[in-house]
């Protein structure tokens, strides 16, 4: 199962390299203003998750400044478990106005992204 896994995440990875959408444009002063309102977003994620995939599409159609956490690591799942409550990705991280909320769907993540930033 593993292996099956594996393989299915690695065609996953290069399904999206191939088709990866097209990234926005926008004028200089528009992306330092974007990447202002990004710099307190992260993004928890697995890298061969279709439901991580499927953000990170949109983040990069957005051209979308989100650092990107990698929720495999130890570190970083304790954090998402304690601060954000579950183990689950994908999840953005907002911070604003110093509170910080938790999104954890993916369609709920890419329909913030959208409004938001698109």
């Amino acid at each position: 199962m593993k292996i099956i896994r594996w393989l299915l995440g690695r065609l996953i990875l290069a399904l999206n390299f191939i088709f990866s959408p097209k990234q926005l444009s926008r004028s200089p002063s528009e992306q330092q203003k974007v990447d202002l309102e990004t710099k307190n977003l992260q993004l928890f994620q697995f890298a061969a998750c279709p439901f991580c995939v499927k953000v990170r599409r949109t983040i990069h159609k957005n051209a979308l400044n989100i650092k990107l956490v990698d929720a495999k690591v130890p570190e970083n799942r304790q954090l998402l478990i304690d601060q954000g409550g579950k183990g689950t990705v994908p999840c953005l991280r907002i911070e604003e106005n110093d509170q910080v909320t938790w999104m954890y769907e993916s369609s709920d993540i890419i329909d913030y992204l959208e409004k938001r930033f698109a």
